[in-house]
């Protein structure tokens, strides 16, 4: 399927989403969705089928406003789940494990001098992505859409403002096929990451990767996670400093009051993800429950690594 057609596809998914967000309390019907998005029920049936993996209506069960409150309700301690216990739940669940690096101190500095960045543009579930990688991994990932490209990197050029950067599709494409695994199969393991960030940048970020798929927190909690109560606004400036967006999920934190908050790529693809994690989550939890008592989960529970800064 062309880049082309991903897009179209999601930018429709998008407009669902959207649709019936609006709704409220107030279902529409598969047709009438189907109708806002142009699309016929059968068609506009297969291709919410294809990119979420479960149908609309179970897909409407867990629409993102009322998954986040009753995720807020819950309080669910944001460290519940440790680095070494993992994250990857005993379904199926979309879950990536990284294995991430930082900058050493000198390096920061040097802004990237003499460091060769290969990125590309690739289609994922969420629209087309700028991707960029080095010899120690990815070092940015951001939405293309509602900028151009030539803006998308514009973001790598500032955090990497004396490094080469070379246009190499082949070079991005198995980064982009880890980062976006195929529906339902295993996370990709030690995926690489070469992160650029202040240390305090570092451990929000850290924090981050301990929230699991269909789980949200806030950013007070996140900045009691780091261990400063009181710096709820500047762990808002870290997470939206995040360079790799996606594989360090910055799109589940919101607000303590229930609303998602700003999104650097656009509320409606921050909702389109918590949705479509909440109702995967959920369907694996119902899959987990089904399972006779000893049989194996589809996926192992993986360790996810630990952010290892360099002193």
């Amino acid at each position: 399927m062309s880049v082309e057609q991903v897009n179209i596809d999601y930018a429709r998914v998008e407009r669902a989403i959207r649709f019936l967000d609006r709704a409220g309390a107030g279902a529409p019907s598969l047709a009438t969705v189907a109708a806002h998005v142009g699309l016929s029920e059968a068609h506009f049936q297969r291709l919410f089928t294809k990119w979420a993996g479960i149908s609309p209506k179970r897909f409407l069960q867990h629409r993102t406003a009322e998954v986040v409150k009753g995720l807020l309700r819950e309080r669910r301690p944001l460290l519940e789940v440790t680095f070494e216990a993992g994250l990857s739940g005993p379904g199926r669940l979309h879950d990536l494990l990284v294995n991430a690096e930082a900058v050493t101190p000198g390096e920061f500095q040097r802004a990237g001098e003499g460091l060769t960045i290969h990125f590309g543009f690739h289609p994922t579930p969420f629209g087309e992505c700028a991707i960029a990688v080095t010899k120690r991994g990815v070092c940015h990932l951001a939405f293309v859409a509602p900028v151009s490209r030539e803006n998308a990197l514009d973001r790598i050029r500032h955090d990497w403002p004396a490094a080469t950067l070379v246009a190499d599709q082949a070079a991005t494409c198995r980064s982009a096929a880890a980062a976006f695994p195929p529906q339902w199969t295993a996370p990709t393991a030690g995926l690489a990451l070469h992160l650029k960030g202040t240390n305090f940048q570092l451990k929000v970020w850290r924090a981050l990767l301990a929230i699991p798929p269909g789980s949200v927190t806030t950013y007070g909690d996140l900045a009691l996670a780091v261990g400063n109560a009181k710096a709820s606004r500047a762990v808002g400036t870290a997470v939206g400093s995040n360079p790799v967006s996606y594989l360090i999920p910055c799109h589940r934190v919101i607000r303590s009051t229930g609303e998602l908050g700003g999104y650097a790529w656009g509320p409606d693809r921050k909702r389109a993800m918590l949705a479509l994690e909440a109702s995967r989550a959920e369907a694996s939890r119902a899959e987990a429950a089904e399972r006779e008592p000893g049989d194996l989960p589809p996926v192992s529970r993986l360790p996810l690594r630990r952010l290892r800064a360099r002193q």
